[in-house]
């Protein structure tokens, strides 16, 4: 008999995984090349690792292939470099997947009508991994969504394949070279970190969070995220890591919905919330500064904390707290709404009727994404309320059909002209070019949910903030 202290024997899948990462001959997948997707690709490839995009989008496909970007703030060159290298493809045949070493999955997950986690996204896309999957394949899920959804949903899908990986127990900050347990392949959550027009930090100097279902596919997923990132953080589990990037989110929500309703409080006291958080975040300690708006947008924030509610159901603890945020939020656009309509009625003018004109439509400056702006619901809300509304944003010429929005307008063009010619307009997204002093002198009213006019002097009479 082995003696009880004998080392366990060494996982040599592992190592050789590790081993052809660390070599630079491994092929890493990425599953949707959307915001998150497509950079996580392009770092690979800058660090010489080969990286094949993924996606069911044939148009994004055909644009990378022929080294376009259909996002803005992702430069054409950048692509350009990483085809001509050699280091990048992207495809839509998922038969491809069989031929990689890594595969990260980047797709979205939404709330249904019912404000419910979707994971249709990810469970087709495990489906697919599922019939290509192979001995010693690593899969990460990046995906936000709910503590559990590795163990519980991806991974009974991969082990349809005929192979297994054991949910296992480690300890936090501590990889596995060696495994008494050897998995058929390994599985992983590692948390997307990304925020889309923030050019003062890179992809790559983004701490890498990263939880195994066992300590053999943690170290696995280190390997890999080491290889492009400068700082890896190793937690006890995909649950653990999944939680991770919900705190992150809903700490933000909470925060913001926070100072949402002290900026209501103030419109009704008669105070500056603008001036307020300005005096209070001169504190050199215990204080963040958040900002009030119009609504929040983006994939993340909007929706991470339902997915941590619906999932506090199943051990029957109301998360009170978080759902407060998330009303005080989502009724934001309301607020403006009614802002818009008192303000109107002061000036004896009726919201039905009225022509309203929406700056910007993204869902925080700078940045070309649509992902659940509020700037789309105050527009649905004005129609329904009988207000012809148009709007203007340079990152979008046209407002293409969405999953709950299909308002088929087109941007329209600031001038003197057009800005006198409606009834009011609404700084929703306080996009860099534009220029505040030429609308305030133009518009007859304006409603600004950013602060954008704060620092102007002339025509304040017209400035209603909301």
């Amino acid at each position: 008999m082995a003696p009880e202290n004998k080392a366990p024997v060494p996982n040599e899948v592992l190592s050789a995984f590790n081993q052809r990462v660390r070599a630079k001959t491994a092929q890493v997948g990425i599953v949707g090349l959307g915001y998150v997707g497509l950079p996580i690709a392009l770092l690979f490839s800058s660090k010489g690792i080969s990286a094949t995009g993924f996606d069911i989008d044939a148009r994004k496909v055909e644009l990378l292939q022929q080294g376009h970007s259909y996002i803005k703030h992702i430069p054409e060159a950048e692509i350009a470099a990483a085809l001509e290298c050699g280091q990048f493809k992207a495809t839509t045949d998922f038969a491809q997947l069989r031929e990689m070493d890594a595969i990260i999955i980047c797709v979205p997950t939404p709330l249904d009508d019912h404000r419910e986690p979707d994971l249709a996204y990810v469970r087709s896309t495990a489906e697919s991994i599922s019939s290509h999957l192979h001995t010693g394949q690593l899969v990460v899920l990046e995906s936000t969504t709910y503590p559990g959804t590795t163990e519980e949903v991806v991974l009974p899908i991969l082990e349809r394949s005929g192979l297994s990986c054991a949910i296992a127990p480690y300890a936090a900050g501590e990889g596995a070279a060696s495994d008494p347990n050897t998995p058929d392949f390994f599985l992983a959550f590692s948390p997307e970190r990304e925020d889309p027009g923030n050019a003062s930090i890179k992809t790559h100097q983004i701490p890498k969070v990263i939880g195994g279902v066992n300590a053999a596919s943690a170290t696995a997923a280190q390997t890999l995220y080491q290889a492009a990132f400068e700082q890896t953080i190793l937690v006890s589990s995909s649950r653990a890591a999944e939680m991770t990037k919900l705190l992150e989110n809903i700490y933000r929500s909470v925060n913001i919905a926070l100072v949402n309703e002290l900026k209501l409080l103030c419109l009704r006291m008669g105070l500056d919330i603008w001036e307020i958080i300005g005096a209070a975040k001169t504190k050199p300690f215990g204080f963040s500064a958040f900002y009030p708006g119009p609504g929040l947008g983006g994939h993340c924030i909007p929706i991470d904390p339902f997915y941590l509610t619906w999932k506090a159901r199943e051990y029957e603890f109301p998360t009170r707290f978080i759902e407060l945020a998330g009303e005080i939020n989502t009724s934001m656009p309301f607020h403006v709404v009614e802002r818009l309509a008192d303000a109107l009625n002061q000036r004896k003018c009726c919201l039905h009727g009225a022509r309203i004109l929406v700056l910007g439509v993204a869902y925080k400056k700078d940045i070309d994404d649509l992902r659940e702006s509020p700037s789309l619901k105050i527009i649905k809300l004005l129609q329904d309320r009988g207000a012809i509304v148009d709007y203007n944003d340079p990152y979008f010429e046209r407002l293409h059909k969405m999953r709950q929005y299909d308002l088929g307008l087109a941007s329209v063009e600031l001038t003197e002209e057009s800005l006198a010619g409606y009834d009011a307009v609404i700084i929703a997204t306080d996009h860099s070019s534009y220029d505040y002093e030429f609308i305030l002198r133009h518009a007859r009213l304006v409603i600004d949910t950013r602060n954008s006019t704060g620092n102007l002097t002339l025509h304040r009479d017209k400035i209603v903030c909301a």
